[in-house]
């Protein structure tokens, strides 16, 4: 991934942000974030240097999958690398994730690196 490139962080818990952000700042990635999905939404839309987005899937307001569809079924950011990010590591929900249209797939709390090497590839 270029390193000037920006990531979008979408989650509906400022701390989990913020914990992320400083993380991600540290090793050279410019952040933006959003509390909800169709803030999110907006965000791509507007800030052509987004690269990737790392995407909470339980939101109140629109849950990942929904917002991942969304991106999926806009020609510009149809091929946007899209991180599911959650705590609800169940069974399935990796492959749910997946169907729903993410690239990548990451279980909270977080492996930065992880997080730092799948990254690498986009």
């Amino acid at each position: 991934m270029n390193m000037k490139k920006t990531i979008l962080i979408v989650d509906d818990d400022s701390r989990n942000i913020f914990a992320l952000a400083a993380v991600l700042k540290s090793k050279g990635f410019h952040i933006v974030s959003s509390t909800s999905a169709t803030e999110g939404l907006q965000l791509l839309e507007h800030d052509k240097s987004i690269g990737v987005v790392l995407m909470d899937i339980m939101m109140p307001d629109m849950d990942g999958y929904e917002a991942i569809a969304q991106i999926r079924a806009d020609p510009g950011l149809a091929k946007m690398p899209v991180f599911a990010v959650t705590a609800q590591a169940m069974v399935g929900d990796r492959e749910k994730s997946l169907k729903a249209g993410a690239n990548e797939y990451i279980s909270k709390p977080i492996d930065v690196d992880v997080l730092l090497g799948l990254l690498s590839k986009y």
